[in-house]
């Protein structure tokens, strides 16, 4: 073993967060456990027979993968090969191809599929993450830059992309075809008043984009001067967003001044975001929030803090679970930290973290509900069969929550 090695290790310097709580073990106790890891690593290169995988650098970037994403599932080690995609201050990483559903990582092996979006083409097409990519439409990608091969998965709906995989569980390559999806753009999909029943407004929202808040304020406003008297707020699908945003969607429902969110992070004061001081219109009509298991992040902060504070009954069923706050740290030899840092809160002190929403009235969505409710979001995409097919398909989500409106 060579201490020279160990003292480097030891040498390194992270950012210091003092804690809130007492650690599992002290400092003292790196020592062996780095004397350990040490061993570990010089045990490898002294005996695998695949000596161009035995770089220190790329075992230690490979032990760090391990390291950061054994904490939770949005915490990652940033290889050298994608820092350079990481700007000082930057919370994100542009690596997803949201029309078919992956993103994609390079590390010192190459392209891989670092995740895969639940329901999109890649998770139908059975894809898993850690997948290697070796070409995408015939091109080898070895040793294409990262913006040109994201440029190369791009494409307009309908179309098809090719790509040859290597799967590290199974020998041999794959070849798989993937079409792209049609991907809403726009946060707002649709505000229209219900024809059985004119007084209960509907409003669908995609995400939390810029601006959406005064959007959702204009949809608002237009549905209630044409006698909306109840609610329906589909969150379905809705991945989150900005969370500037989704504190001013809540304060177009809430009294002035009342806190939404909070913020908890280590040795540090709760921090509690509140809605705006000025309310132009006050809205006091009953509100149902629908839900599914792809609502995270805002979604999820939306319709738990509408129930906690008594103005929204939740229905569908058990959200994502994603309620937590993730930085980008830079750090030495152009590699870098996803982190989680902080969780997100509803007025009630709870968490969706990694335990999502349980809706007030849960609804079972078959397959065939769920491809409906998407197709309804991009009717002008589809043909005219599919269009006339789904006239005659009644939401399950929102029967309920008209239900659970009219009895209030």
């Amino acid at each position: 073993m060579s201490m020279r090695f160990l003292w480097l290790l030891l040498a390194i310097t992270v950012p210091q967060y003092a804690p809130a709580q007492k650690l599992p073990d002290s400092k003292d106790a790196a020592y062996a456990q780095l004397e350990r890891f040490v061993e570990v690593l010089e045990t490898v290169r002294n005996s695998h027979p695949d000596l161009e995988k035995l770089s220190y650098e790329r075992l230690i970037n490979f032990a760090l993968d391990g390291m950061l994403s054994s904490l939770d599932a949005h915490s990652s080690f940033i290889h050298p090969e994608m820092g350079h995609l990481v700007s000082q201050g930057s919370d994100e990483i542009n690596n997803d191809s949201k029309s078919l559903g992956l993103s994609l990582g390079k590390n010192s092996d190459g392209y891989f599929i670092s995740s895969i979006e639940q329901n999109g083409p890649a998770h139908i097409a059975k894809l898993i993450a850690g997948t290697s990519v070796i070409s995408i439409n015939e091109q080898i990608i070895s040793d294409t830059p990262f913006p040109e091969v994201m440029q190369l998965l791009h494409g307009l709906p309908g179309e098809l992309v090719h790509l040859k995989l290597r799967n590290p569980e199974r020998p041999g390559d794959l070849d798989v075809t993937l079409s792209h999806r049609y991907v809403e753009q726009k946060s707002i999909v649709t505000s229209f008043l219900l024809r059985e029943n004119p007084t209960i407004g509907y409003l669908r929202l995609a995400s939390f984009g810029p601006g959406c808040a005064r959007e959702v304020e204009n949809a608002l406003d237009a549905l209630e001067d044409n006698g909306m008297k109840y609610l329906v707020l589909d969150l379905r699908e809705n991945g989150g967003g900005d969370l500037n945003e989704t504190v001013g969607i809540l304060g177009l429902f809430v009294p002035p001044s009342t806190a939404v969110v909070s913020v908890r992070e280590r040795e540090k004061p709760e921090k509690f975001l509140k809605t705006s001081k000025r309310q132009r219109r006050k809205r006091t009509y009953p509100i149902s929030v629908l839900i599914d298991r792809n609502s995270a992040s805002a979604s999820e902060l939306t319709a738990g803090s509408l129930h906690d504070l008594k103005r929204a009954s939740v229905v569908g069923e058990k959200s994502y679970g994603k309620g937590s706050v993730q930085t980008i740290v830079p750090m030495g030899n152009g590699s870098a930290l996803r982190l989680t840092i902080a969780t997100y809160h509803t007025p009630s002190g709870k968490t969706p973290h990694l335990v999502g929403i349980t809706p007030d009235t849960e609804i079972v969505f078959s397959d065939g509900d769920r491809e409906n409710f998407r197709n309804n979001g991009r009717l002008d995409t589809l043909p005219e069969a599919e269009k006339n097919a789904l006239e005659k398909w009644q939401d399950p989500a929102i029967q309920a929550a008209v239900e659970v409106l009219l009895r209030q």
